[in-house]
């Protein structure tokens, strides 16, 4: 999918295209990463589905829980939610940085010639 080290950088263009791609994975990850945590705690906290939103939010975005937790097996997922959504952000921002990254690198790579036409 990216250019190889022979490869003259791409244009801004494609690159623009390739990013907005990037951040359409990020969403779909976002998303599901979302909906994990709204069934999880609906079903398992016995949440609504509003309340559920909330807390999956919450605990996505690094913030913490709001509603208290009163069974065992809802603590037990709200504990493997947050380290999941730790991941998940890393991860994001893996996929995020990655395109930024190797254009930056790429360019470092190029020779005086390459970047003069």
């Amino acid at each position: 999918m990216f250019e190889q080290k022979h490869q003259e950088l791409v244009p801004v263009v494609v690159f623009v295209r390739r990013m907005i791609t990037y951040v359409l994975l990020v969403i779909f990850v976002i998303l599901g990463s979302l909906s994990i945590g709204v069934v999880g705690y609906h079903y398992l906290a016995g949440l609504p589905w509003v309340d559920s939103f909330l807390n999956a939010s919450m605990i996505l975005g690094g913030m913490g829980e709001i509603d208290p937790l009163t069974n065992t097996s809802a603590k037990i997922f709200a504990s493997v939610y947050a380290l999941f959504s730790g991941l998940v952000f890393i991860a994001i921002m893996g996929i995020l940085f990655a395109p930024i990254m190797h254009r930056v690198l790429h360019s470092f790579h190029m020779e005086d010639k390459d970047l003069k036409k």
